[in-house]
């Protein structure tokens, strides 16, 4: 069970790594715009956002519906090749293409989370930092045309629908909240904290989307820009790793500070474009930024609601899915000198509904 999980991790996040570090430059390569190449990116974040209510209202994720997900996967990869000249269906199958990875995780994470142990689980999940790790540097040193970039996000697709078949054995098929009345879930009680947590990752997507576009520009060869990506990810896991006892203090405060934090991180990218020092230690602070933040938010969101699965999905749609796919397009439009400068300001708002959701939060213990 490990050795899958494990290699499940590993193709899947290389899968993302293609995705979000080469396909974009890719499509720079067959002349798309920059506000298109935004708008391509909003296909699969909007399609993550829908799927929570789906699966609310009208479909139930059975391991029929998640291997068709699977195959979807693989099957809305290798349409890129036959759809990545033509903008408008380009963006279709990028839609499909999102769909089934929003339907993938999930229910692997579910099944890891059920069969491991927190400690095993974090050894586990961190074969997926490795596996954006490896397509970083492979990708970086052979400098792949295009098609050829496609061709490795197919192939990444193939091993992730391979393991992620074998995976089902594992679900036990236990449904944990049973009983549990996801009519009483509301997003509107904690309002401020959702807003928060979506204006972090509209700040995000103009890094996920034009972070390698922007350093090329600034000179930088796509193989150091992929030792940048994995210096990033590489002190992501030694977060991981080191991170669970931070974890035991105050989440909330531990939000803010990461938000801060980040912002801090756009605004070095801002006023320091051409230095690669200081970059790097921008890409060291993905430690603080991405590992932290998104390992104590979903905490900090299982502590407020009964309903943990439901949570968690409109965490990541709200979060990776509805801000993700917002960033990504306004980052098209706003691509240029100030587009950092403007993640930093969006970044210190989602500071700021952090302590409405704080203040709010205090107010209503003390009623009670």
């Amino acid at each position: 069970m490990h050795i899958v999980l494990s290699l499940f991790y590993f193709s899947y996040f290389a899968l993302v790594g293609v995705y979000i570090m080469f396909l974009p430059n890719a499509l720079v390569g067959l002349e798309y715009s920059k506000s298109e190449i935004g708008i391509i990116y909003t296909a699969a974040p909007f399609m993550r956002f829908l799927l929570p209510f789906v699966f609310k209202h009208y479909i139930e994720l059975t391991h029929k519906v998640y291997t068709f997900a699977l195959l979807f996967t693989f099957v809305g990869a290798t349409l890129f090749i036959f759809s990545v000249n033509n903008f408008y269906l380009h963006f279709i199958v990028n839609l499909i293409f999102g769909g089934a990875m929003g339907v993938v995780l999930p229910f692997v994470e579910t099944i890891s989370l059920q069969r491991l142990s927190k400690s095993l689980y974090g050894k586990i999940r961190l074969w997926g930092s490795v596996g954006f790790i490896v397509i970083a540097l492979w990708l970086g040193e052979v400098n792949a045309s295009p098609l050829e970039t496609i061709y490795y996000l197919s192939a990444m697709a193939l091993f992730t629908f391979l393991f992620g078949y074998f995976v089902l054995q594992f679900d036990s098929n236990e449904k944990s909240e049973s009983g549990v009345d996801d009519k009483s879930f509301s997003l509107k009680k904690y309002w401020a904290f959702w807003s928060s947590i979506f204006l972090m990752q509209v700040a995000f997507g103009g890094f996920y989307t034009f972070f390698t576009i922007y350093q090329e520009e600034q000179g930088v060869t796509t193989q150091i820009i992929s030792f940048l990506w994995s210096f990033g990810v590489i002190c992501e896991i030694v977060m991981l790793y080191f991170q669970g006892r931070l974890l035991e203090g105050n989440l909330l405060t531990i939000l803010k500070v990461a938000t801060l934090i980040t912002a801090f991180r756009w605004l070095l990218l801002y006023l320091y474009p051409t230095s690669l020092f200081l970059t790097f230690l921008g890409q060291s602070l993905h430690a603080i930024s991405f590992a932290l933040y998104h390992t104590a938010a979903i905490t900090y969101v299982f502590t407020l609601y009964r309903q943990k699965q439901l949570a968690q999905q409109f965490f990541l749609g709200i979060s990776f899915g509805l801000g993700g796919g917002v960033g990504a397009f306004i980052s098209g439009y706003l691509y240029g000198e100030y587009l950092f400068l403007i993640e930093s300001i969006i970044t210190l708002f989602a500071f700021i509904m952090l302590l409405v959701h704080d203040k709010r939060k205090s107010q209503s213990l003390s009623i009670d």
